[in-house]
């Protein structure tokens, strides 16, 4: 009861913080309406595996697409790792996040790579879609017919543009890296995506929910990729045949 109240009382404040050292420590605005952990000032245990991946998979030059990108953590986390040669594209349908996120991009360092805010869904065809802006954390919104209890209900749906990665790939440079975290949507992106893999092979990076777990890594081993868990320790990592909740996939 408690903390669903400070997350109604704080539902609306944003702050200046600093992403994690790993990152490179520049400026990020954030709000507790993605999660109260935004409260506290230190932002190394936000999304430390998060980080981690971006660090891991990005490198100087990289052209980065973050689907579903939230407050950015990830988007500008491997705009540091790209570098000045690089580009992220973050993509992004909650209008309220995406100013947030226009605030944290005139924020960046020259060092960094610049990010390109798209405000659209992504889902498996350009279309006008619902989206569902979740009652308790912001991260846990999602397309109408997607979605958890996480998201503690519904406060309110917009209706916003969506567009298909295979769409996008006819307008933007292809990337290098791909990170999708579209909240049990994640088969119905794939779908939108059949040519962009076949044109290119990025490494995916990919929040998969359980009742998804094995049709996206059917999906990803019919491209010849295979299939990790993130959360595990690079030398302990062993290839699965179901996609784990935190899936990284490597082409072949």
């Amino acid at each position: 009861m408690l903390r669903a109240r400070i997350e109604q009382w704080t539902r609306s404040l944003s702050f200046r913080r600093r992403m994690p050292a790993a990152a490179g420590g520049g400026p990020i605005v954030v709000s507790p309406s993605c999660g109260l952990r935004f409260l506290f000032r230190s932002m190394e245990r936000a999304d430390p595996k998060l980080v981690a991946l971006a660090a891991e998979c990005v490198r100087p030059g990289h052209t980065v697409w973050d689907v579903g990108a939230n407050l950015g953590l990830f988007a500008f986390a491997a705009a540091h790792r790209a570098g000045p040669g690089g580009r992220v594209f973050a993509l992004e349908p909650d209008a309220w996040l995406v100013q947030l996120l226009r605030r944290s991009c005139a924020l960046q360092p020259p060092a960094s790579a610049p990010v390109q805010i798209v405000p659209a869904a992504v889902a498996a065809a350009v279309d006008l879609r619902t989206f569902n802006i979740a009652a308790r954390s912001r991260a846990t919104s999602f397309l109408e017919g997607y979605g958890s209890s996480q998201a503690g209900g519904v406060a309110e749906r917009h209706t916003v543009v969506s567009v298909s990665l295979d769409w996008l790939a006819e307008r933007l440079p292809l990337p290098d890296v791909l990170k999708i975290d579209v909240e049990r949507a994640e088969v119905e992106v794939f779908e939108g995506a059949r040519g962009l893999l076949a044109r290119k092979r990025p490494v995916v990076i990919c929040e998969v929910s359980e009742e998804n777990a094995a049709a996206v890594a059917a999906f990803l081993k019919e491209r010849n990729y295979r299939v990790f868990d993130g959360e595990c320790p690079i030398s302990e990592r062993k290839e699965l045949d179901a996609a784990p909740w935190s899936t990284v996939a490597f082409p072949a």
